[in-house]
């Protein structure tokens, strides 16, 4: 079966580097899925489930946004936060939802009667809500 490499770094640190048959990612403009031989792209991330699907199972992480980088034999991702669903706690989603909540009013403030930057933190807001609502998770708002 084909492979291709596949790198997730975070600031925080290097959460996975191993030879995937397919990366399920979330991205600004569509979920996408990338194997081998894909056409070279790059794409944002919205915040979502990024699926790696290798010889010894699937592994699923929770991305809050960054960019993918994907080449016919290789997806490198930089996430800017990223943790392996299994990590994500009630008490680390209610911190995501706080940062996407203040984010949100901050816009709010300062693009006042400007819809398009108030728009796209409101959807961010209504992915994370997502994101918890996929992993069974909910948030208090």
């Amino acid at each position: 079966m084909a492979t291709l490499q596949f790198d997730l770094v975070s600031p925080e640190r290097r959460l996975a580097s191993v030879e995937a048959t397919e990366v399920r990612i979330p991205g600004a403009d569509g979920d996408m899925t990338a194997m081998e031989g894909h056409s070279p792209t790059i794409t944002t991330l919205r915040p979502g489930i990024l699926s790696v699907i290798h010889s010894g199972g699937t592994d699923d992480y929770v991305v809050t946004g960054g960019f993918a980088e994907i080449t016919a034999d290789a997806v490198s991702v930089l996430a800017e936060s990223a943790l392996p669903k299994a990590e994500v706690t009630q008490e680390a989603y209610d911190a995501m939802i706080a940062e996407a909540k203040a984010a949100l009013n901050n816009a709010k403030e300062v693009f006042e009667n400007e819809p398009g930057p108030v728009d796209d933190a409101a959807k961010l807001m209504a992915d994370m809500v997502a994101v918890g609502g996929h992993i069974g998770l909910s948030s208090a708002d």
